[in-house]
């Protein structure tokens, strides 16, 4: 029989929480280790972070997955444990490289991967991320929160996007309307005007991001590359007027926010459509993805101008979008042309001295605490769902019942 010794539950004024993402573009896992403090308000430290790349079969392996007629049952089990042992590794790896043990790490906090995200049938909507928390806890011992789009799809919501509400806990300002732009592999905004209080968040997905962006590039370069790198490749190129305009028409951009997307419209079978779409235009592979990236950055800039009806001080842009430096400038670029009357700072994460790469993990990390804290911690308005719930299913590690204290 097991027995706890709660006299010896650690007091401290600090929470060391691991956040795990695996986004939309499938090229690995990011792990952020933070430091979580309450008093008088909520502070949030980077400590370390650290980013696992998915081998050449582990990505070929989730996209069988991501496919509805390859991802079979027994395919969809094996990865739901591969990827749990994958998270728990990053983990481990992010505690090992901060130099503390992983006995001083209170909880983990992990997204696991999108797989299917079915949100086009108005009548049942359903969503299904991988990397089992049960094999991350017993891995690592630290007790870990996982699965957190699920509740919110129960009370009704579409389960994305769920960071809008560490955008507001942690960005809030009292000068500037903000928009915190992410570009994962897809790009989607949170919008908070100064001094917001709650019911005043906005945030939806505009559209694609690194997903539509990392496949034209792959395909293009016959496998040789993974990426556009900084953004050099469409600085070549040219952008076609006409092909963005055929672009622009998507059903998805058309449609009234809030609204979420994912691969199931915007991966491979679309990816392969647009490079059909530019040869037959007479483009050049250059051509074809500098007018991609415009197809990027016109999207979110039209997204401010359809649904922000106030005045936009600044974008802070996250995710691995904002490394590439030509689909920043012609953000910038389309910002002055859509919203002329207005002056807008673009900004990356870098610029107010945090990490783009490790914001999404970060956020998993706040949502973590915020779940184990007994705290609702989805945006209704963002996502669509009818109440506030807490988000996350909760799997007990060794330190579990140190929660009692909390």
């Amino acid at each position: 029989m097991v027995s706890f010794d709660f006299s010896e539950v650690r007091r401290v004024s600090h929470k060391f929480v691991v956040g795990l993402m695996s986004g939309t573009s499938l090229d690995g896992i990011d792990a952020a280790l933070v430091k979580i403090e309450e008093k008088p308000c909520l502070k949030v430290e980077l400590v370390e972070f650290v980013t696992l790349e998915y081998s050449r079969e582990t990505y070929k392996e989730i996209l069988i997955c991501c496919n509805e007629q390859l991802g079979t049952v027994d395919k969809v089990c094996r990865l739901n444990f591969r990827l749990g042992e994958l998270l728990a590794d990053a983990a481990l790896q992010v505690v090992k490289k901060a130099g503390i043990s992983s006995e001083e790490v209170d909880l983990i906090g992990s997204h696991g991967q999108t797989i299917y995200h079915d949100i086009g049938k108005k009548d049942f909507i359903s969503t299904l991320q991988v990397g089992v928390g049960g094999v991350i806890a017993e891995r690592t011992g630290i007790t870990t929160v996982s699965n957190f789009r699920v509740r919110d799809v129960a009370a009704g919501g579409e389960g994305a996007p769920l960071v809008p509400y560490i955008d507001y806990l942690l960005y809030n300002n009292l000068e500037h309307n903000r928009i915190l732009q992410n570009i994962g592999g897809i790009a989607n905004y949170t919008y908070l005007p100064a001094k917001a209080d709650f019911s005043q968040i906005k945030g939806t997905d505009t559209g694609p991001g690194n997903m539509l962006l990392d496949g034209v590039v792959s395909i293009l370069s016959n496998g040789r590359l993974n990426y556009d790198q900084d953004g050099k490749w469409a600085k070549e190129g040219k952008v076609s007027k006409d092909f963005l305009v055929q672009l622009m028409r998507h059903p998805f951009i058309r449609q009234m926010a809030p609204k979420t997307t994912g691969r199931e419209v915007f991966g491979l079978s679309y990816v392969k459509r647009i490079i059909a779409l530019g040869r037959k235009l007479g483009l050049n592979n250059a051509d074809i993805i500098a007018t991609a990236t415009a197809f990027v950055a016109y999207s979110i800039v039209d997204a401010y101008q359809r649904f922000v009806k106030d005045r936009i001080d600044q974008v802070i842009i996250s995710g691995g979008g904002s490394y590439n430096l030509t689909l920043v400038e012609m953000i910038q670029v389309y910002c002055k042309k859509l919203l002329s009357d207005k002056h807008i700072d673009i900004l990356t994460q870098e610029e107010l001295g945090f990490s783009s790469e490790a914001k999404e993990a970060i956020a998993f990390a706040v949502l973590a605490y915020q779940t184990m804290k007994g705290k609702a911690n989805n945006v209704p308005q963002v996502t669509k769902a009818k109440k506030h719930v807490v988000l996350g299913d909760i799997t007990p590690g060794r330190n579990f019942y140190d929660y009692l204290k909390w």
